[in-house]
């Protein structure tokens, strides 16, 4: 059987001017053929001989094949760049004649010239190769990482419910957890990461934040930098709203409260009753 999207080896059942037509090794007279294009036909080869190929469509929607090795192959996930942006979706560099079609639908944002993306490559109702952006069940989940080790990956969807989506490598399955999401991460932002958990499943916990011990020193300086910012005083204290501190710290209540009491044990700061502010040193 003639597989679409994937390199195979099948065998020259008949020549014509324009090329010759493959099938695999053991098909009959009736079974489908495919078109290899005489300028594509290797020098040497005859009517039996081998040949390793990839199978696709062409712009009239018929099976043909290349012995060039495309940049993706049908279920992996890889980064390509945007050609250009048409009416029904946006066509990426996959190194083949026919450029592969991202349809808008399959975007998980819009996509902009020279751009690159990561995908997956699958096969949509109509039996045609096209990528998407959606890759999260293209992903892999026998990653070599273990808890505590650092990764880097790219943001390919954000949740509110469940946090960011990370493709860790391009490759494997990893999610920052809504309690571990904080700034303004958005999708196609690359990040570098700590492995917190790896579930059952094999799927990734990740977070941006350092452990406790050492992120506290990074807390306190961002603290620090935003009193001053705000002219000596923060309008605000370690009691204010979770959503208040996360919103304008990009931490939790309990990273900024220990944050703040790292500070008010160097007494650096003074804590009032609406209010955190500089301490005044004589």
């Amino acid at each position: 059987m003639i597989q679409l999207g994937r390199m195979q080896k099948l065998k020259i059942m008949k020549k014509v001017e324009f090329g010759v037509y493959l099938a695999p090794a053991n098909a009959s007279g009736q079974d489908e053929k495919v078109l290899l294009p005489v300028k594509q036909v290797p020098e040497g080869t005859d009517i039996g001989s081998e040949i390793e190929v990839f199978v696709y469509k062409d712009s009239k929607d018929r099976m043909i094949s290349t012995v060039r090795t495309p940049k993706i192959m049908l279920g992996e996930v890889k980064r390509l760049q945007v050609i250009e942006v048409g009416k029904i979706g946006a066509f990426l560099d996959w190194g083949l004649e026919k450029d592969l079609l991202l349809p808008f639908r399959e975007q998980t944002e819009k996509v902009m010239e020279h751009e690159s993306v990561l995908v997956a490559l699958y096969i949509d109702k109509s039996d045609r190769l096209c990528a998407t952006m959606n890759v999260y069940k293209y992903l892999s989940t026998q990653s070599p990482y273990q808890k505590e080790d650092r990764v880097t990956g790219c943001v390919y969807e954000i949740s509110h419910e469940f946090g960011a989506f990370v493709a860790v490598d391009d490759k494997y399955s990893g999610l920052i957890p809504k309690k571990e999401f904080y700034g303004n991460l958005k999708i196609g932002d690359q990040i570098e990461a700590r492995v917190i958990a790896v579930k059952e499943d094999g799927k990734l916990d990740l977070s941006i934040r350092e452990k406790a011990y050492i992120q506290i020193e990074k807390d306190a300086a961002k603290v620090m930098e935003e009193i001053t910012q705000q002219g000596g005083a923060l309008p605000f204290n370690d009691k204010a709203d979770p959503e208040l501190i996360r919103e304008t710290m990009q931490m939790s209540k309990n990273e900024f409260k220990r944050a703040v009491g790292h500070l008010l044990k160097t007494g650096m700061i003074l804590i009032k009753e609406n209010s955190i502010e500089l301490a005044i040193k004589k």
